[in-house]
């Protein structure tokens, strides 16, 4: 059913009385001095073209501006994805057919290298059509194809990026597979000295496996290793970007002392620079924290090391929210703590990553005044 929509004159009502069958022009209200807006429905588009028709419905209706719309658009668009695929396997088709002239004799001979070009961008057009239909793991598969080719080719940039896209669309439906393609691109990237980039697709690697896989142990070693591209390209602030993270899921998984060389290297970093500085006292207060969960004569020895360090820390809020949650402990006053806390939370809300920690430092007091009973 298609529906035309279009401009009626002033007051016009008009029902079409032609040898289409249920087909009648509906009339809105009148609203504006210049006349109203109706439409007339059709059965299919080609009736649409019947002269009587059109004939008729001229005499009460200015066609000047018209257009046509399925009234089951969704169902066309769904016709118009299943249209794209197609047309990919048909450039898929094409594609193959070309690689398998290249490497033939005469092919090899007459072209083989331009065959292959030319089937590298066959396939990277049928990916953008399944892209289009969102059929991504098939969009993945043809962007993989265009890398081999590529690779063979000794096309090794374009390789990389197509097996970037592969990712990018295995990322939707697959995520598994997507890592596998953004670990291609990774080794390509760092033959050719590319470290940079290569850190940049650890850094998406390690976040499919925060958020789609669920692999806390795997997300902190490609953060690790996106850290010293970084690092060792001088591209510190990204570097300490990725360290962050790796020290939250340290101390996350109770891996205290690792968790606190970074927060204290990233801390000594911001102190130093007049752009980072407000954020050293976070640094050092996550340090102390992490010392906290061990050993509350560490977290005190820490406490005055970060005082000496950056002057300024021992008038933040985190500063006096930490000397107090070491009174706390000392005395084994939990309500004091608790106190402490809310106090702090009123101004800073507390993220879920600082929640947690205190929560255990917590929990250490209620131990200790449970073994004193």
């Amino acid at each position: 059913m298609f529906i035309i929509l279009c401009r009626l004159c002033k007051g016009a009502e008009f029902i079409c009385k032609s040898n289409v069958e249920r087909s009648i022009l509906f009339v809105a209200p009148e609203s504006h001095d210049t006349g109203m807006t109706g439409c007339f429905a059709a059965d299919d588009v080609t009736r649409l073209a019947n002269p009587l028709l059109l004939a008729q419905l001229k005499r009460v209706c200015s066609l000047s501006q018209f257009f046509a719309l399925p009234r089951n658009h969704h169902r066309a668009k769904k016709m118009d994805n299943s249209g794209k695929e197609k047309e990919a396997m048909a450039l898929i088709a094409e594609a193959e057919k070309k690689m398998r002239s290249s490497q033939s004799f005469f092919g090899a001979l007459f072209g083989g290298s331009s065959k292959m070009e030319e089937a590298c961008d066959l396939y990277v057009r049928a990916a953008n059509m399944y892209k289009m239909a969102k059929n991504w793991c098939a969009a993945g598969n043809a962007f993989s194809e265009a890398a081999r080719l590529h690779l063979q080719m000794q096309s090794k940039h374009d390789a990389a990026t197509n097996f970037i896209d592969a990712g990018n669309a295995f990322k939707k439906a697959d995520p598994q597979e997507a890592i596998n393609c953004l670990n291609r691109a990774i080794e390509i990237y760092t033959d050719m000295g590319r470290f940079v980039i290569a850190a940049k697709h650890h850094m998406h690697i390690a976040e499919i496996y925060e958020t789609e896989l669920i692999d806390v142990d795997k997300a902190i070693a490609h953060y690790e290793q996106a850290g010293d591209y970084y690092k060792g390209e001088e591209s510190i602030s990204s570097a300490n970007k990725c360290l962050l993270k790796v020290a939250t899921y340290a101390a996350q998984l109770e891996q205290y002392p690792k968790a606190i060389e970074i927060f204290e290297q990233v801390g000594t970093y911001a102190m130093d620079s007049t752009l980072l500085k407000y954020s050293a006292k976070d640094y050092f207060f996550k340090a102390a924290l992490c010392h906290f969960c061990v050993d509350m004569l560490n977290a005190k020895l820490a406490e005055q090391k970060y005082t000496e360090m950056f002057p300024a820390f021992s008038d933040s809020r985190e500063c006096k929210l930490l000397k107090k949650l070491l009174d706390a402990y000392e005395e084994q006053n939990v309500d004091a703590f608790t106190d402490a806390v809310k106090e702090y939370d009123t101004i800073s809300r507390l993220d879920q990553w600082l929640t947690t920690m205190l929560l255990r430092i917590k929990k250490t007091i209620q131990d200790e005044e449970n073994d004193l009973c």
